[in-house]
């Protein structure tokens, strides 16, 4: 099998290919430097040249306040027209794409757990083309796997842990919201499933993957800071509000992963071996 990510030194992109290295996997990495995915010809030319079996769509915008501003443009420039010629750059050379979405694609009102087929309702442009993105995949071919997730953070790149842990070198007290709720993901734990899902030729369709348990921005910090000093404060999102809307109650099924025989470790240990792994 020959495969390709896009994004490769993003969050994702970067945890993916480490994972490939690991386990000498040989893969094909670009990053925005390297393949501007919202040029069209580019990538079909890639792709046309290279002809992978797989495409690991990890590249995205994720600047979730700036998209309902300044960013708003770009936004759907990366993540609905990028995706669109990747997925359909990957058809035409008869591809799988796996692409990652997002919890944000539902409005954050039910007060159970969002299943794969649940009505989708996004509050937020950036939610918004994540959703439009997954359509491009699902028109592009039946060759796909969409999987969302939510609350990433992982080794590389900026992420809510090292925003705590740097908080706390400089706060004895930090305050974060205690009223939206949802599931961690570990970025190791994701790229393992994405590849899971090509390596044992899992159903294609949707997918949502988070570590399992849920909790609120509160809680999660309260663990990533419980060997720390600083101590944290519940607040409202009204008392810490923000350009875009986040849902409130954005749970979503594992079992769906689950079912593939994949296990997920809960959040609160997939924090404690990320945390080890980065001797904090």
């Amino acid at each position: 099998m020959k495969y390709l990510i896009t994004g490769a030194k993003g969050q994702l992109g970067t945890e993916l290919s480490k994972l490939f290295d690991d386990k000498d996997i040989n893969y094909w990495g670009y990053d925005s430097a390297d393949l501007d995915i919202t040029d069209r010809e580019a990538v079909f030319n890639t792709l046309n040249d290279l002809l992978p079996d797989v495409v690991f769509h990890c590249a995205a915008y994720t600047a979730v306040d700036k998209a309902e501003g300044e960013g708003k443009a770009l936004n759907w420039q990366v993540n609905v027209d990028g995706t669109k010629n990747v997925a359909d750059a990957a058809a035409s050379v008869g591809a799988i794409v796996v692409y990652i979405s997002t919890d944000y694609v539902f409005d954050g009102t039910n007060e159970g757990e969002y299943q794969v087929d649940d009505v989708t309702n996004p509050q937020n442009e950036y939610g918004k083309a994540k959703l439009a993105g997954e359509n491009a995949v699902k028109e592009a071919s039946n060759n796909y796997y969409i999987i969302r997730t939510s609350w990433v953070f992982g080794k590389y790149g900026h992420n809510f842990v090292y925003t705590m842990l740097n908080l706390a070198k400089t706060h004895d007290q930090i305050t974060v919201v205690n009223d939206q709720v949802g599931r961690p993901t570990w970025t190791y734990t994701l790229a393992n499933f994405m590849l899971y899902a090509v390596q044992h030729s899992v159903d294609f369709g949707t997918y949502q993957l988070s570590n399992d348990d849920s909790c609120t921005w509160y809680d999660f910090a309260s663990e990533i800071l419980k060997d720390t000093n600083t101590k944290v404060l519940p607040v409202s999102s009204a008392e810490y509000p923000q350009k875009a809307t986040r849902p409130q109650h954005s749970i979503m099924s594992l079992k769906k992963a689950k079912s593939t025989g994949f296990f997920i470790t809960t959040w609160k240990c997939a924090l404690d071996e990320f945390m080890e792994d980065v001797n904090i």
